[in-house]
């Protein structure tokens, strides 16, 4: 019974020192993170995101949407803009700081919060929409995250989820300097490809194991394999050659159930 203890305790201090790494991580990426994010405001990618996203949620009503791993605010700037009322919410402070100063920039009245995506810190039911990109990857229990997710969604909420299957890759330097990635140091490419090796998810190949997993939720969700020709369409920027896939629970599908709280194991 005290192994038992201990070893869960491990498990415990583990998962909490990986999330204190992955916080460091995207804290010392903020800048140059930022920079990217304001170049495909700027860009044509902007409007090719908007078109998409418009695609998938609701129209002709105002959401209340939660952007998770906002990042530097790029999806709640997008809508934001058009007139949706948004809320992002990272677990790097740095980054959010990166947030509220393109959204004040840009005009848009988005509320940003501290927050693991794990834990998330809202009642249930509280969102029309729940959005994110490229952030599952980087996630030391997709699963908890994916029961947050669903929690917070109100009835027939929408989500959308946009992901890279990384798992299998090796981030390396870039050299073209028009990659999105060719500035960054070599200690931040070993120190990403240390986080994602530790990271259950990169065991799994994706998003076939989201899809499975969503629907033992009874979210009967929709895949596009690959939507990256529709939204990286600047040709002064590169991205991964990795298919960017969307995972979708469109309104009408979404079913409610009861949750329950999940131990880490």
């Amino acid at each position: 019974m005290i192994i038992s203890s201990l070893k869960y305790k491990e498990k415990i201090d583990t998962y909490s020192e990986l999330n204190r790494k992955i916080e460091a991580y995207w804290d010392s990426r903020s800048d140059d993170f930022s920079k990217t994010r304001r170049k495909e405001l700027e860009g044509p990618s902007a409007k090719a995101w908007s078109r998409l996203l418009q695609e998938k949620l609701p129209q002709g009503k105002k959401l209340h949407i939660l952007d998770i791993g906002t990042g530097a605010g790029f999806f709640a700037i997008l809508l934001g803009k058009l007139g949706h009322v948004m809320t992002g919410i990272d677990m790097s402070g740095e980054m959010l700081h990166e947030a509220k100063l393109n959204a004040l920039a840009y005009g848009v009245p988005a509320k940003f919060k501290k927050m693991n995506a794990q834990e998330l810190d809202f009642e249930s039911e509280s969102f029309d929409a729940v959005i994110s990109r490229n952030l599952t990857w980087t996630l030391p229990d997709a699963m908890v995250a994916y029961q947050e997710w669903q929690r917070v969604l109100k009835p027939n909420g929408v989500l959308l989820n946009f992901d890279s299957d990384y798992g299998r890759e090796t981030f390396s330097k870039k050299e073209n300097q028009e990659h999105v990635h060719a500035n960054i140091q070599q200690e931040h490419i070993d120190t990403c490809n240390s986080i994602k090796d530790s990271v259950r998810i990169s065991d799994h190949r994706r998003p076939g194991w989201d899809t499975a997993y969503l629907q033992s939720l009874h979210m009967e969700v929709a895949v596009e394999a690959d939507i990256a020709p529709r939204v990286h369409n600047d040709p002064n920027m590169q991205y991964d050659d990795v298919p960017l896939f969307a995972i979708i629970l469109p309104e009408k599908y979404f079913t409610r159930m009861i949750f329950k709280k999940y131990r880490i194991v």
